[in-house]
């Protein structure tokens, strides 16, 4: 099936799950994962409607970015950042869904100072650690909070909502309560006093689970296979 074809399913069941759970569609941000996936597939996608982009990695990212293209697009890192690269990824992406420490936070305001003229300001997502796991990155949830509290120290950038990346599982009903904590959380810092222009965003959900979170209160899903494919497994 033809990448526009598998993008307009993922919309129309992004749309199905709003409803059932009585939102608009139009709520509900698609940012389709083009990591591995070369700029031949992101101009496919784009010439379908798509205008958000997700990547992983800085540097493959970077190359992408810097390709022509017909129309506008906002590119998103939904991959762990480290501090060290704050500053070239800073000006280079719409959002940054990975922010786990207020060392980054900070880097990342600072490297936002070198956005082209009359840009957004960079949007940041706190990536939430709600299940202890050591393969995963995220801040967990009393981290989460103190750099959500920093947000008005912020003079480039703004923090916008939460991110969560749950343990895998292929049933979304087993990952459907990680994201019912994500939104608890956000509830219960909401009610703490933090800034709602700070939480606005829950960023939650892929390929296989995206109609859950949607379900559960996500405003951004991820999802890349359900529109590009499987990706090929990299040579050892």
């Amino acid at each position: 099936m033809a990448i526009a074809d598998q993008l307009a399913l993922v919309q129309a069941r992004i749309a199905a799950a709003a409803q059932r759970s009585g939102r608009d569609p139009s709520s509900i941000t698609l940012v389709a994962v083009s990591k591995t996936f070369p700029i031949e597939a992101v101009r496919e996608a784009a010439a379908a409607g798509q205008r958000d982009f997700g990547e992983n990695r800085v540097q493959e990212a970077l190359q992408k970015v810097a390709q022509p293209a017909d129309t506008p697009l906002r590119w998103h890192l939904i991959g762990h950042l480290q501090t060290n690269k704050a500053r070239k990824a800073a000006p280079a992406f719409a959002s940054i869904h990975s922010v786990d420490s207020l060392e980054l936070l900070r880097k990342l305001d600072e490297g936002a100072n070198d956005r082209r003229a009359g840009a957004a300001p960079l949007d940041l997502l706190v990536q939430v650690d709600l299940a202890g796991e050591a393969t995963k990155f995220g801040a967990p949830p009393e981290e989460a909070e103190q750099i959500l509290r920093a947000a008005g120290t912020l003079a480039h950038a703004r923090i916008v909502g939460l991110m969560l990346v749950p343990p895998w599982n292929e049933d979304p009903e087993q990952t459907r309560p990680w994201f019912v904590q994500l939104r608890g959380l956000r509830d219960r810092l909401l009610d703490d006093g933090v800034p709602p222009a700070a939480l606005g965003q829950l960023s939650m959900g892929m390929s296989h689970d995206y109609e859950a979170a949607i379900e559960e209160g996500a405003t951004i899903v991820r999802v890349g296979t359900a529109i590009f494919g499987k990706r090929e497994a990299k040579a050892p």
